[in-house]
């Protein structure tokens, strides 16, 4: 029997997810209030991340919100999940990050190291005058 044949979402498509503890990442998740279902944003740090890429696999994000700190665990193979976006890649020197609970948002940005996100830009056309190279 094949997993894969009985999953709602695409499991290769989740095994290509590359974050770590540490990173800054944007959920969008579905949200059934009532009759309605509706899609919600959240975006914080990966304090965890569990068994790695197997069926019962989940992560947990931290955000504060109005000072309070908020935590949400995922499961990585959730239906509910709809779309994951890595907006900031920090490098953790450990697996688990449950200390940054204790610390204040400004210990936490001087303790993590912050890696610059590169966003290539791609013209869509090259101009006539860089086309030709000119020889002196």
């Amino acid at each position: 029997m094949n997993i894969a044949k009985f999953s709602p979402v695409d499991i290769e498509e989740r095994k290509k997810w590359d974050f770590r503890p540490g990173d800054k990442i944007k959920v969008w998740y579905k949200i059934k209030e009532g009759d309605k279902t509706r899609s919600q944003v959240l975006d914080g740090i990966v304090i965890a991340r569990k068994h790695n890429f197997e069926p019962g696999a989940t992560f947990t994000i931290r955000k504060i919100r109005e000072g309070v700190g908020v935590e949400h665990i995922f499961p990585i193979y959730s239906p509910n999940i709809e779309k994951l976006e890595i907006t900031q890649k920090g490098k953790a020197r450990r697996a688990k990050l449950y200390y940054i609970r204790e610390k204040a948002a400004k210990e936490i940005k001087k303790r993590m190291k912050q890696i610059k996100m590169e966003k290539a830009e791609i013209p869509a056309e090259i101009p006539e005058e860089q086309k030709e190279v000119k020889k002196e």
